[in-house]
């Protein structure tokens, strides 16, 4: 029995992906653990594995397609001693495939693909590992709109409303044709029970005429508009900031450097300040939290999602109980995490989740910034650049270098006072190093 190849769930809230590359063609062989092809995730492309072996009878989506759904089926496996026509054959046509841009053309002309999925409803999707499974039957789409992804992006742009529109492509698909003939929807339905609200159509572009050019937002870039503006939208943001003298964290690392030379180990300011924020929210845990609607998580670990910034966007690598390690450790882990997170090479269970997050822009000169709250976190802290600043020590004016640090934290489950202690004590654990060490 052909065995159907499934677009794999490569984290827990993965809907949809870019098939970008395939490393396999049709008629050749494969075994358990064989890489089949580069999927692009919002945050990054990671390698997919084969699980069954068998011999690849078909592939049902084409590299370099995007929004292609979890659970729909991209390929067809056939089984030893099967044959490849066979098998391909046997495959159930697919209406919700996904397709590249700009292949809308050929939708309506082309007889849909031999290898398919069962309709989303009934699709599980796979494990991360590339689990399939077999002998899976399509089933009625019930209230759900049929379309390709390039005629909802139509849509959107124009303000139709998909329901009140008849597809004419296969299995009454709506197609990029049936779009574009369509009047915009003046006015919104009400949501059906079961199915979501039709988004809001974004605002359309307006370039008064400016010589430009349109760039397609990656996958990566979406997210991040998509979260930040929820972030925003939906967490009430407080903010508090400290000026925070440097000068006996800058001699200790210097110290700690010169001991670990022979090691290789450096360790950078910023690999310090994701242990002093660690401990910091191990002495207040009112602020190691999580807003969960009418409870909150209080975490017992310190893990500490650290920006990063990657072409196209940015990835936030987990340095997971910062608070326990070492800095030696957390230096060796960031070097390491930060180069394959550049790379596209992290898993998601090292950048999904965290219990708070860093953002230091201080290379850059940034003197102060607010952060936007990473959700589901509770708070982010913002660093800027150490700088030479006048400076009252011991009732005198003098010069130290100081460097400006600004919590925001979410104030439905932080209040002000347990913000503000968090604060104290990252101050004072980065002007009391030692605390780092002891």
């Amino acid at each position: 029995m052909p065995i159907a190849i499934k677009m794999p769930a490569l984290s827990p809230t993965m809907e949809e992906g870019t098939l970008a590359r395939w490393l396999v063609k049709v008629g050749d062989k494969v075994s358990s653990g064989d890489i089949m092809a580069e999927i692009e995730t919002d945050k990054a492309t990671m390698e997919f594995e084969a699980v069954d072996e068998g011999v690849i009878a078909s592939i049902a989506v084409d590299e370099g397609t995007e929004g292609v759904k979890v659970g729909t089926v991209i390929a067809t496996l056939a089984e030893e001693g099967e044959d490849l026509d066979e098998a391909k054959a046997a495959a159930t046509p697919d209406p919700v495939r996904a397709e590249p841009v700009g292949s809308e053309a050929g939708a309506q002309a082309q007889p849909p693909p031999a290898t398919s999925a069962a309709p989303e409803e009934e699709s599980r999707p796979s494990t991360s590992s590339g689990r399939t499974e077999k002998g899976t039957a399509p089933a009625p789409s019930g209230d759900r709109v049929i379309a390709s992804p390039l005629a909802k992006r139509i849509a959107a742009d124009k303000g139709i409303d998909l329901s009140t529109v008849t597809g004419s492509g296969p299995n009454g698909r709506i197609v990029k044709a049936d779009v574009e003939s369509a009047a915009p929807t003046s006015v919104r339905p009400e949501p059906v029970e079961g199915r979501a609200a039709p988004a809001p159509a974004p605002v359309a572009a307006q370039d008064f005429g400016i010589p430009h050019e349109v760039e397609k937002l990656s996958g990566m870039r979406k997210t991040i508009a998509r979260r930040l503006t929820e972030s925003k939208q939906q967490i009430p943001h407080i903010y508090l900031t400290v000026d925070v003298r440097l000068d006996a964290l800058l001699k200790l690392r210097a110290e700690i450097n010169d001991a670990l030379a022979s090691q290789g180990v450096k360790v950078s300011v910023n690999d310090m300040l994701i242990k002093a924020l660690a401990k910091s929210l191990l002495a207040v845990p009112s602020c190691n939290v999580q807003f969960a609607g009418d409870t909150l998580l209080k975490f017992s670990r310190a893990d500490i999602s650290v920006a990063v910034s990657i072409e196209g966007g940015l990835i936030t690598p987990i340095v997971v109980d910062a608070g326990s390690k070492p800095i030696s450790a957390i230096a060796t882990e960031m070097k390491d995490l930060a180069a394959r997170a550049r790379e596209g090479k992290l898993q998601p269970q090292e950048y999904q989740g965290g219990t708070a997050s860093l953002s230091n822009m201080g290379m850059y000169g940034i003197k102060q910034f607010d952060a936007v709250i990473n959700p589901p976190q509770a708070m982010i802290l913002a660093i800027g650049a150490g700088e030479k600043r006048p400076h009252v020590i011991d009732g005198a004016l003098s010069v130290a270098t100081i460097m400006s640090a600004t919590g925001s934290f979410d104030h439905r489950a932080i209040d002000g006072a347990d913000g503000a202690a968090l604060m104290k004590a990252f101050k004072e654990l980065c002007e009391k190093p030692l605390g780092l060490v002891a």
